[in-house]
């Protein structure tokens, strides 16, 4: 019975132990819920650096944003009127059907083309 009480009293066990192992698993756990929301969202080229994509955010709000990642940096866009506006020449007109598909036809079109 003398050896079970020396063995308690001289474990030199720190108490903060547990407290680090619950800090390992949360930044496991918050790592893992990182990546699920970036597969729920069909993004894993976030995750990827040598991906390269263009996101918009708020399509057709004053105030859109165009994000270019490249693998070597992000570019974020605000759309204004003076970037998206300037001089040019109408190519062609655009029309959108009932099912939702987009047809362009160019301005000077022929039936040969």
């Amino acid at each position: 019975m003398s050896r079970l009480r020396l063995r308690v009293i001289d474990d030199d066990e720190d108490p903060l132990n547990g407290v680090a192992n619950l800090f390992d698993a949360a930044m496991v756990f918050a790592v893992a819920l990182l990546v699920a929301i970036l597969m729920a969202h069909s993004m894993p080229e976030l995750l990827d650096p040598d991906a390269s994509f263009t996101m918009v955010k708020n399509p057709g709000e004053p105030d859109m944003q165009i994000i270019i990642k490249d693998p070597d940096k992000i570019e974020v866009m605000n759309v204004t009127d003076m970037l998206a506006g300037g001089e040019g020449e109408k190519m062609g007109i655009a029309y959108r059907l009932r099912t939702g598909e987009m047809i362009y036809v160019p301005e000077n079109a022929t039936e040969s083309e």
